[in-house]
Parts: C-alpha cells; structure tokens; sequence
C-alpha cells in the first residue's frame, strides 16, 4: 500500500483562512430557494451523454482505416483532429502519455500577439515578424470566443521608469491596438503614477513616472487542450492518450499507410492503425519520429526551456497583470494572476528535450529577481513563496542563421518526407487553430483526401464543448439549482462551462450532522483537499467525460493543483489514488505505482523533498 503522507502546515493555514472567509456566507432556506427558481426561467442542461469508452476507441483503431492519424495530443494535435472531424474527414489520434502532457501545459497561459515581436518587426523592419503579430492577434479573438468560459480578457500594465519610456511604449500599444483591428480586445490607456499605484499597490513606486495598460488574451491551457479533444470525439474523431506510435508502416511503394500503436495504459497491446496520412505533430519531440521515418533525416526543432513559477495571489492584483519589458538580460518577463495565485514567468534558454523537464534553480532565482525588482520596498519575496515552478519546452523552428533562441520566430512550419511524412512544428498557443488549419489543407491537396462536409475550415464557429448557454452568470444558477458553495460552482462554472452541472451530477450532498453540521448549511459535493475548490466529483466526471486514466491525468491536466501548489497536490495524491482505484479497479500494485509516478511528476513541478 502506497504510504500516508503527514499534513504540512500550509494547509492548516489555507484551511482557517478559507473558513473564514466561507462565515460570511449566507444560506437560504428551502422554501426560498424554491421560489427563486420558480422566478427564474432557467432551465438545468440534461447529463451530458458519455463520450465512447476507451476499449471501443481502442476497437475502432484497430479495425477501421481512417483519411488521417494525428500522432500527439497537444494543442496543434488536438486542433488538426478538431478541423478535420468538422470538414467531414475520418480521423485518429494517438497521444503516447496525456494529453497537454507537454508543452501545452506549461505555458504563460496567454493568448497574446506578442508585443515583443512586434518591437522587433519594426525595429528590424521584419515583415515576417510583422505577419506573426498580425495572425495571433486575429486567432486571439477567436480563441476567446470558441471557448469564453476559459479564457478572458486581461489588462496587462508595462510601468514606466523613464519619461522617454511613455511616448515610446504608448505608440508600441496603439500599433498593437490597430493591428488587431476589429478583433481588438480593448483600447490601451494610459496612466498616472497614482492611478498606477492604486491597479498595482505592491508595485516599486521609487522613480515610477506611470504606466501604459494594453489587453491580451489569458486562458486554462491544459483544460482548452482537453476541451478540443473532447470536442472532436462528440463529433466523431477517435482519440486515445496512453498510446504511443512505436514504428511507421509503408506499403511496397515506401509511401506511409498508418503506425504502430502500443497501448501504455491497459492491456490492448500492439496494433496497427491504418490511415491514408500520417501528421507528426509531437512539439518537441517532432524530430524524434521524423527519424523513426528517416534516421539520416536532419533536425529542424530548436528546443529553448522557458521556466515559470507560481507565487501566492498578494503578488499581482486579482484582475491586471505586469510586463517587465527589460530584464538583466534583456528579455521580457509577466507577472500574472492565474486560478487565484500569481505566475511569474518566462525564462528562454537551449535544452535538451526530456518528458518532464526539471527547471533550475538559477532559472528560479532569476524570476525572483526581476519579481523583487518591481515590487521592492513592498513585498519580501522569498524562495519559500515560491508554490510551484515548471520548464516548459517551446518547439521552436531552427533558423541556422541564428546564434541563439531568443532570435527564433516562433512561426510554424509543415513539412513533407519522401514517404509521406506530414510534419506541423514550431508555433504557439495563439496560433494553434490557424496551424490546425493549414496542415488540414496540406493533407487534403498532398493526398487528395474527400471532405464530406467543407473543403474548407470551420472551426472559427465551432464552440468547445460547455461553451454552449454558458454566460459569466451560469455559476448562480449552480448555486441556485444544484446547492453549490459559491467558491466551488465559480470554479466549475470557469472550467467546465455549461458541462459544470453535468459535474454537478456526480457530487453527492452530504450527510446532516443534527449539532455538528445542519442541514441549512450544508452545500454539495466533497471537496478534495481544502481550501480548494476541486471536488471528488471533478475526478469522476475527469474518467468519465475526459479519459483521465493516472492520478496526474486528473491533478495537473484536468484541475491545475499541480501547477497551482505542488505540496498541496502531493497531500492530494493519496485521496485521488482512492478515488480512481474505486472506478478503475487497481489492484494494490496499480496504487503504488501511481503514488510512485506522482511524486516524481510532482518533483518537476518544484516538490521540495521537506514537503514530504
């Protein structure tokens, strides 16, 4: 049996301060509540049906042929099966651990045109940069609109130290603003040095002439991940994690015809997937199997670690983020509220591509650094403070003109092999769907594949799965219908969209206490580690409705525990376990083994052995 774990003491502080701030709360009687819904037109969505299990996915790949198989289930995989599933295309996916495992995981969790990118374009007068900063922008307004329960619009404030700084940075956002047009968030503003300190109070006021303010994107990036996936699967797109290609298969003429598949999560084993087209699209593992198609074959990926960590919420304010736009070394740092914490990141230096990459300290120091920079004087930043720290591997294409990766566009590039090898690599989050769309064309004229819906993407108007009847409203109607504590329907309601009562479902009212806990206070569901609001319900629906089949699955891709506190995901570990033993029948052995992979997954995402 896996071992038990002793309470650290950051949960015992979290859990007083979330009782006191659970006191205020005011219940409503019954019969109340039984009126409000009567005034209320509001209708509760039916259980969401569940997607086909994992054995008749398992069963589809291995008897029909598909138009194409998308080998990796990250943001560019998910998109390609999304686009190709709606043009009326047969399509598969295989994912070797889960998906948003990788990259798509660990990023800053904007959805931004890059203003950095664009300053290069003009300074540089780099067209190529220029149509980068042009696209994202475009992709960012349909981002937020296919998916406005995880994704929103945030300020973002550039403080300025130097007078010659606001004429300067002011025209730098306008031109952003104009760029984006009609698919423009917000207009940029300008403030004073005290309007600035009142958005801002931690920050450094020493020197402080104002600040500029412009809007980006921000999102759930692992949850966007999975709702495209589960996306594609209710349209009809078979898609399996835990899979990986272990071998390319060619006919008599060395043209590809399908992959090796071997099941790394149950007992299936190995098998062929038949497919007319075979997309690599593994981020940073892209080379990888373009030499499993060629060993002589030349790499175009040049892998740069961008390191982030995770400070307590007091950091930022609740609704603004930072841009330092020059380090010590010159590159440009955020500093951004995310899930109630602040996430302080990116760094961007070469590496060597591992599945869990383990950021450095020096990484670490550097981001508390710049943090302590902005807001000395205010805030003791501590090493201690820091809850979580991660290194994501950005798949940048290789220019071999350049001397460094902070030089590389981080555009996108599809390739062919001699034997039919269609290769998507480089990008960004932004731009996901755009690339998604383009390899979708380049499969269909390369290999002449039948749309038997659209020759041409529509994605643009495809809403995720729970962006259907969700407005920023819906978490009162949880409240209201299905007895949620407000903290916990606002969380279901920002992850799950209109998909939280189908949530909601599996959460189970608690037993009265008559003395101890009344009935008129009781609210639904289980939490399962205070203060947080991720309940065991979550975990269920995560097997049922998203194909989490590992204790990770659930705590770092479909809740972000892992990347919000990574001693409180270890506390969570053992309860997780449990609850998917329960459903998923593991044995002894399957739990330890569980208990084992999480704690080495925890320790990459900045575990301290003393949090043990």
């Amino acid at each position: 049996m896996f071992r038990t774990i002793r309470k650290p003491a950051w949960a015992a502080a979290a859990a007083m301060a979330a009782a006191g701030a659970g006191a205020v709360a005011l219940s409503v009687p019954a019969q109340a509540q039984e009126e409000l819904h009567k005034k209320h037109k509001f209708t509760v969505p039916p259980v969401a049906a569940e997607p086909p299990s994992r054995a008749a996915q398992l069963e589809k790949m291995k008897t029909e042929e598909f138009d194409l198989v998308v080998v990796g289930g990250g943001a560019t995989g998910s998109g390609i099966a999304l686009d190709a599933i709606t043009r009326g295309l047969k399509v598969a996916l295989v994912e070797r651990d889960d998906f948003a495992c990788g990259t798509s995981s660990r990023s800053t969790k904007l959805i931004h045109g890059g203003v950095r990118y664009l300053e290069k374009a003009v300074w540089n007068l780099d067209y190529n940069q220029y149509e980068l900063v042009k696209e994202a922008l475009h992709e960012r307004k349909v981002f937020l609109d296919i998916a406005p329960h995880l994704t929103f619009a945030l300020p973002i404030m550039i403080p300025v130290y130097t007078w010659w700084q606001l004429p300067y940075f002011w025209m730098g956002v306008k031109c952003y603003d104009l760029l984006a047009g009609r698919q423009n968030l917000e207009s940029s503003y300008m403030l004073s040095r005290s309007r600035a300190l009142d958005a801002f109070p931690m920050l450094s006021d020493d020197k402080l002439k104002g600040a500029i303010v412009y809007y980006d994107g921000s999102q759930n990036d692992s949850r966007m991940n999975v709702s495209l996936i589960m996306t594609a699967v209710e349209k009809g797109a078979t898609i399996l994690n835990h899979c990986e290609v272990t071998e390319l298969t060619k006919g008599a003429d060395g043209q590809l015809n399908g992959v090796v598949a071997k099941d790394t999560d149950g007992n299936a084993g190995t098998f062929n997937i038949k497919a007319k087209c075979v997309v690599n699209a593994t981020g940073p593992f892209t080379d990888s199997l373009r030499k499993m198609d060629d060993k002589d074959t030349k790499d175009i990926c040049a892998p740069s670690s961008g390191v982030h960590i995770i400070l307590p919420g007091y950091y930022s304010p609740k609704k603004m983020g930072l841009l330092d736009p020059a380090t010590s070394d010159g590159r440009v740092i955020f500093f951004l509220p995310w899930q109630g914490n602040t996430l302080a990141g990116t760094t961007d230096q070469p590496t060597k591509i591992t599945a869990n990459p383990i950021p450095s300290e020096e990484d670490i120091d550097f981001i508390l650094n710049e943090v302590r920079h902005y807001v000395e004087g205010k805030v003791d930043v501590r090493r201690e403070d820091v809850l979580a720290a991660w290194s994501g591997i950005r798949p940048l294409v290789r220019d071999p003109h350049a001397k460094n990766t902070e030089s590389l566009v981080r555009n996108h590039l599809i390739t062919y092999s001699d034997s039919g090898l269609v290769t998507i690599a480089g990008g960004k989050w932004t731009t996901y769907r755009q690339m998604a769309e383009e390899t979708v064309d380049a499969c269909i004229a390369k290999f002449g594949l039948k749309p038997e819906v659209s020759a041409k993407a529509v994605t643009r108007d495809v809403k995720l799965i729970g962006a259907k009847d969700w407005t920023p409203l819906t978490y009162i109607d949880l409240i209201q219908q299905e007895d949620l504590d407000p903290e916990v329907a606002k969380h279901l309601s920002e992850n799950y969209g209109s998909r939280a009562f189908t949530v909601a479902s599996l959460a189970e009212m608690p037993t009265p206490e008559p003395g101890v806990i009344p009935q008129s206070t009781l609210t639904k569901g289980k939490r399962i580690l205070y203060p947080y609001p991720y309940l065991d319900a979550e975990c269920k629906y995560s097997m049922k409705y998203e194909y989490a089949t590992t204790a990770i699955d659930f705590l770092a891709r479909r809740t972000r525990l892992a990347f919000l506190n990574a001693a409180a995901a270890y506390e969570a570990l053992p309860e997780v376990i449990e609850i998917m033993a329960k459903e998923l029948q593991w044995d002894e052995a399957r739990k330890e083994q569980e208990f084992n992979t999480g704690v080495e997954y925890l320790y990459s995402m900045g575990l301290s052995p003393k949090d043990k």
